[in-house]
């Protein structure tokens, strides 16, 4: 395994957050206005960001997925991050690529969004 990525066994790659980046809270907390309409918690704490990855210049570039293939906000949600995104101060661009691969499930909720829900 290098360190530009983990890897569990059976599963697929998933780069890395740069959380080491001066910038990294401040577009997490841009991520958290983020909201499926159809659920009331932000699509960080819901697990469907997988990546933020920042470069030195402040390029963002984050990997996200969505409840379900279906969802019948698939075409916008990546706007709304870009647009939740893109006015933090030091950010000079934003790109969300949506991925299906790996699937999102449950598991991967932050405990904030379980208590929310009631499966804590």
């Amino acid at each position: 395994m290098n360190s530009e990525t983990q890897q569990m066994e059976g599963a697929p790659l998933i780069k890395p957050s740069t959380t080491d980046h001066p910038l990294y809270d401040k577009v997490v907390e841009a991520c958290r206005t983020v909201y499926d309409p159809e659920i009331p918690v932000n699509i960080y704490d819901l697990g469907l960001v997988y990546t933020i990855d920042i470069s030195g210049e402040g390029n963002v570039h984050m990997l996200m997925t969505l409840t379900a293939p279906g969802c019948p906000v698939a075409a916008d949600m990546p706007g709304w991050l870009q647009d939740a995104v893109g006015p933090v101060e030091g950010v000079q661009s934003v790109d969300v690529e949506i991925t299906w691969d790996p699937p999102w499930g449950m598991d991967m909720m932050s405990d904030e969004a379980r208590l929310e829900l009631g499966f804590m």
